[in-house]
């Protein structure tokens, strides 16, 4: 518990310089109705994660805040502007406890809105230069966050070409989760450590960094669908399942189950309701599948930390090692 405390910790340390750049780059979007259902998800809250590592990870290789600043508040423009979308794909109602923004105000509105932070996103890049950052930097690290939107929206593509396939392999669901949801965090860490001046190994260990945790962080909440308790979800236990998600547990125990289980969880998949959740759990148990998830993310970060030797001691070097941790001992 006192590791997550520190985390949460970190992550507030720079999460008003964010917030101050946030409302910055979308205090003149006009109508006000826009603005609104722009800024509507980031003011529900959210940990910061992305953006802190750009920081960190500026930190890390010797640079300032202040010159990763603006780009972290970009990462984090477009992880809402990608959940805002997701919503709309996936018709989710709530989001971080409150109304989706397509709920709220339509979704050409919550379109809109999301296309209104996606091109904020990188003019807010480019205005680094008002914090001394060389042009020779911020161009790279905003070729990295285009690259990233790019793999976003492959992945989300992936995922939605999953719907309905009961033969998904692990090879495709891990390219899935890479693009969907690692890339910005590598993309976060990479564009940082070019804005804090990092060698080209620096930045290419940190790159790896954040793909590695972003992995073990999507891992890890396909685990802890089935491995914690609804109180620490806020959500039911085996959602997942009853919503016959291609997760990294199903798409294991599928792959080995005999032929009698295997069709018993393409059963309890298909079907509506959750009374056959357990049943579902006892198969993944039965083949490895939970203990083989849990051991993926754990190497994961374990990796993932050792990329960090290249990095000489610091207070941000530390923190990074903590949020690699971090990943792993959160319970939602």
């Amino acid at each position: 518990m006192e590791t997550k405390l520190e985390v949460t910790e970190i992550l507030k340390r720079y999460s008003q310089d964010i917030d101050h750049e946030i409302t910055r780059a979308l205090e003149t979007v006009d109508p006000e109705s826009l603005r609104q259902a722009s800024e509507h998800l980031i003011k529900a809250g959210g940990k910061k994660l992305r953006p802190s590592l750009a920081v960190l990870s500026a930190l890390a290789v010797g640079g300032q805040v202040q010159c990763a600043l603006k780009t972290g508040a970009a990462v984090e423009l477009i992880h809402t502007f990608s959940l805002i979308h997701d919503d709309i794909m996936d018709q989710d109602d709530k989001r971080r406890g409150k109304p989706s923004v397509h709920i709220l105000w339509g979704e050409p509105m919550a379109i809109l809105a999301g296309d209104t932070l996606f091109s904020e996103a990188y003019a807010t890049v480019m205005s680094s230069e008002e914090d001394g950052v060389s042009p020779d930097k911020i161009l790279p690290a905003l070729q990295t966050l285009v690259d990233s939107c790019v793999k976003i929206c492959e992945g989300q593509a992936l995922d939605m070409g999953f719907a309905g396939r009961l033969d998904v392999t692990e090879e495709e669901y891990l390219l899935m989760i890479y693009k969907k949801t690692a890339a910005l965090i590598a993309a976060a860490t990479k564009a940082g450590a070019i804005l804090g001046g990092g060698t080209p190994e620096q930045v290419e260990a940190l790159s790896e960094y954040g793909r590695l945790i972003g992995m073990a962080f999507q891992i890890q909440d396909d685990y802890l669908d089935v491995a914690s308790s609804e109180e620490e979800l806020g959500k039911p236990v085996g959602s997942d399942i009853v919503e016959g998600k291609m997760t990294l547990l199903v798409v294991h125990a599928l792959a080995n189950a005999d032929e009698p289980d295997r069709e018993r969880l393409l059963t309890i998949l298909k079907e509506e309701g959750d009374e056959n959740v357990s049943e579902a759990v006892e198969i993944m148990e039965k083949y490895g599948s939970i203990q083989y998830t849990w051991k993926l993310a754990q190497e994961d970060v374990k990796q993932a930390k050792q990329l960090l030797d290249i990095l000489d001691e610091s207070p941000a070097k530390e923190a990074l090692l903590q949020i690699a941790d971090f990943v792993l001992e959160r319970n939602h």
